[in-house]
């Protein structure tokens, strides 16, 4: 990755020109979560962080730190909520009761709404910051809903002219143009991340026998994960990003009205 891309590693005038040229500015969020025993548990954060950063570099713009924490941990999570949830917690040598129900000590209710507020503060700060658009990219899939809500709740709160938000997961654009697209730990994932941030994964550790099942897996070909298809992925994700930030730059009065930007340009 690019360390020009990343804004906490800038000086104030790099990133006054970055910003200059290209008032876009891309959060990535994520999870610490089961992803089989072949891949980092921060494979969605990794995955969105690396995607982000080559983002910025084809487009124009920076990337913000990638946020690892905060997320209900007890809902739409493996160890807490997968069919075989007892084999990953065995696995990480954990007790099944650290993702039961109350062991966070707020509700899930309380947890999802904490975590929109926290993402809510983000959107402000970045803001204050001077940006135009922000590119939200949820690599927890789950996470596209905190997404979306804290950017509605964000648009309504602003004074126009308002700062844009736009979120999205990446295989939902290009959904059909790869098989598989979008899983868990399986196939796509595992190679997205093998071209993105490479030398994490270890693909011995799979079944040869491919009707074997692996714990919080997709077995969906992942033992033919390749940076060459996650190469292909990326490439055609980065691609439909830059169709919708260059919509949302010189379209961005469009993007002032209710419900925008959820359902496309507006016409005033």
């Amino acid at each position: 990755m690019n360390p020009a891309m990343q804004y906490e590693r800038l000086r104030p005038q790099q990133i006054v020109d970055r910003r200059q040229a290209c008032p876009v500015a891309y959060l990535p969020i994520g999870t610490i979560e089961w992803h089989g025993p072949h891949n980092p548990v921060g494979l969605d954060t990794l995955k969105m962080h690396a995607l982000l950063c080559a983002c910025a570099e084809k487009i124009g713009g920076l990337v913000f730190p990638p946020l690892y924490y905060g997320e209900n941990r007890e809902q739409a999570l493996m160890e807490a909520t997968a069919s075989d949830r007892e084999q990953i917690s065995a696995a990480m040598g954990l007790s099944s009761a650290n993702f039961a129900a109350g062991y966070m000590m707020e509700s899930v209710a309380e947890q999802n709404r904490n975590y929109q507020k926290l993402l809510l503060h983000i959107l402000h700060q970045i803001k204050s910051l001077g940006f135009q658009v922000v590119v939200i990219g949820a690599g927890h899939y789950p996470l596209l809903d905190h997404a979306r809500a804290a950017a509605a709740l964000f648009h309504q709160e602003q004074a126009r002219p308002k700062m844009v938000v736009w979120s999205m997961s990446g295989y939902e654009l290009v959904r059909g143009k790869f098989t598989p697209c979008g899983d868990h730990a399986g196939k796509w994932e595992t190679s997205l991340l093998m071209h993105l941030d490479p030398g994490m994964q270890d693909l011995s550790v799979l079944p040869q026998d491919r009707q074997s099942r692996v714990a919080g897996t997709a077995m969906n070909g992942v033992q033919d994960s390749s940076g060459e298809f996650g190469r292909q992925a990326t490439e055609a994700i980065v691609e439909a990003v830059r169709v919708w930030v260059d919509d949302l730059l010189k379209n961005r009065d469009c993007y002032q009205w209710h419900g925008s930007p959820m359902e496309g340009p507006r016409v005033p």
